[in-house]
């Protein structure tokens, strides 16, 4: 089992449900988070003049699939996430050791597809 964890910006998050939906990957966990790359941020401007913006706001997409679902996940990702500038994210491959169903105690890979 592997876990992606991807972090994209937040206007991308219904096309990459959509893109993982459309290969049968339904379950994921979406927070709201704030960071900052090799963008270091941004500049804008306000009446008082131009301030800086550190921490952007990004989209965290965490999914637990097998193996095999791992790459067809991650191209999806990047294909509909990209925007070709700074600041489209960055995607995270994690081995899982096991998973553990809290209503019937199940663990390992059949909680993955409910089996």
């Amino acid at each position: 089992m592997k876990k992606i964890e991807a972090i994209i910006r937040s206007e991308k998050l219904d096309a990459v449900k959509d893109a993982l939906a459309s290969q049968g990957l339904l379950g994921m966990t979406i927070t709201n988070v704030s960071g900052r790359g090799r963008q270091k941020g941004i500049a804008l401007q306000w009446r008082a003049g131009e301030y800086r913006v550190d921490f952007l706001p990004k989209v965290k997409i965490e999914l637990v699939l097998h193996e095999d679902e791992c790459q067809p996940a991650v191209e999806a990702i990047c294909r509909v996430a990209r925007t070709g500038r700074e600041g489209d994210g960055m995607i995270f491959v994690l081995p899982v050791e096991n998973a553990f169903r809290v209503r019937t105690s199940d663990s390992g890979e059949p909680c993955l597809t409910g089996k």
